[in-house]
């Protein structure tokens, strides 16, 4: 192969540091690209609880596949399409709609194919395949996805885009031990994962345990030496609820200023911070202050507009928007009545009508009735479960901080 077009990448290993540079390489001259072609959908009746395995892009998360929910299917449906039958080493994608979401097949220990929506690369031995698997998560890849996606209303690669696509690649060597680092910082990033998700499972089971079920007055679990009964009471009897205030038209440039100690709070600032509001990038000028409430002290907020019914606690001085409730004056804990909100927030849908935006306005949430214990349980339990949020918020600051490392990793060290 021609020597023209060789490159380094910005981080190499110490070892290889002075060896050849890069090459540039196309993807068909050092791989085997399948798919199935003129192949039809199975009928529901063709579906087995045993067999082969096929696998489809849904049952890819992360780079791994959930053997537990692929599909199975008759063993002359697999027999059909030899050339698809899937090897360790195989890295598969999607090949329709949601572009790319690549997994690399290691210990496969059943006989397995893929569907109609994927697509499979099988290099030879130029190419390492954790060393390609790491290309298709990196930027590389993304730039022929994006390219696929902004070019058609129905995103598509061919078997022919994927024999096209090049990228640069070292030695076989080098290839290896740049597979096998990211590898061990992929599973460092998978281990971090089932922590979070343990934890937030965790704390979904306690929400359900330690506040009353629809139709019970008395929750399943309870702290020791708390044993009366909790009272019913209207959310509007436990704390005076207003709605925000926008000024009008939002888009006005007079109502903020960056020289403001007022945030303006928005429903992405909720998402983005999981409803505890630590800072706020949107400043509102005095005139703005003028046109919505403004609060200086942290208050409970339940958001009525986009991601309905998510609770919101603010932290810093805060214009409220008209797309929230404010609960004034509250009897209750407000770390208790939070997670209580949290709790409850799938429950909101029932104020909507099937087909339409929900309706959640605040003379429903006013008349909502619930049960509730004395003050001391309620921030006995508001601090417990504040505390299981500080633990979810720890592995989520560990977990994005390992996938940003990933991140540069992968433009450093690929071309």
């Amino acid at each position: 192969m021609s020597h023209i077009n060789k490159k380094v990448p910005k981080r190499r290993f110490q070892e290889f540091n002075n060896t050849d540079d890069w090459e540039q390489r196309v993807l068909g001259e050092n791989a085997v690209i399948k798919g199935r072609l003129g192949w039809k959908s199975l009928k529901q009746e063709e579906y087995r609880q045993d067999g082969p395995s096929m696998i489809a892009g849904k049952h890819i998360k992360k780079g791994e596949i959930d053997w537990r929910k692929v599909d199975h299917i008759p063993i002359w449906r697999y027999e059909e399409s030899p050339e698809i039958k899937l090897e360790n080493g195989d890295v598969i994608f999607s090949k329709d709609g949601s572009l790319g979401n690549p997994a690399l097949i290691t210990n496969l220990r059943e006989m397995a194919t893929i569907n109609s929506t994927m697509m499979l690369v099988r290099t030879n031995n130029t190419i390492d395949s954790e060393f390609f698997y790491q290309i298709m998560t990196s930027d590389i890849f993304k730039k022929l996805v994006y390219i696929k996606v902004s070019g058609s209303s129905i995103p598509h690669l061919f078997q022919s885009d994927m024999k096209n696509f090049q990228f640069h690649s070292p030695t076989v060597e080098e290839q290896q031990k740049i597979g096998i680092f990211l590898k061990q910082l992929d599973n460092t990033i998978a281990l971090h994962q089932r922590k979070l998700e343990k934890v937030k499972a965790l704390k979904t089971a306690y929400l359900s345990e330690m506040f009353p079920a629809e139709g019970e007055t008395k929750p399943k679990r309870r702290f020791a030496g708390f044993t009366d009964d909790w009272q019913e009471h209207k959310l509007g009897d436990l704390s005076e609820i207003v709605r925000g205030a926008s000024p009008r038209p939002i888009n006005d440039m007079k109502w903020f200023s960056d020289n403001s100690d007022v945030g303006w709070l928005r429903i992405s600032d909720v998402t983005e911070q999981s409803g505890r509001i630590i800072y706020l990038q949107q400043k509102l000028s005095v005139a703005g202050q003028m046109k919505t409430r403004v609060l200086r002290e942290p208050h409970l907020l339940l958001s009525i507009a986009a991601t309905v019914g998510k609770p919101v606690v603010n932290y810093v001085n805060t214009g409220v928007h008209d797309g929230f409730l404010i609960f004034l004056a509250p009897l209750f804990d407000l770390e208790y009545m939070f997670q209580w909100l949290e709790m409850f927030k799938p429950n909101w849908q029932k104020y909507g009508q099937s087909g339409s935006q929900i309706n959640l306005n605040s003379e429903l949430v006013r008349n909502h009735k619930i049960f509730i214990p004395t003050i001391k349980e309620q921030q006995k339990i508001g601090t417990f479960f504040k505390q299981l949020d500080k633990t979810i918020t720890l592995h989520q600051r560990k977990l994005k901080k390992l996938q940003n490392i990933k991140k540069a990793y992968l433009n450093e060290m690929f071309i």
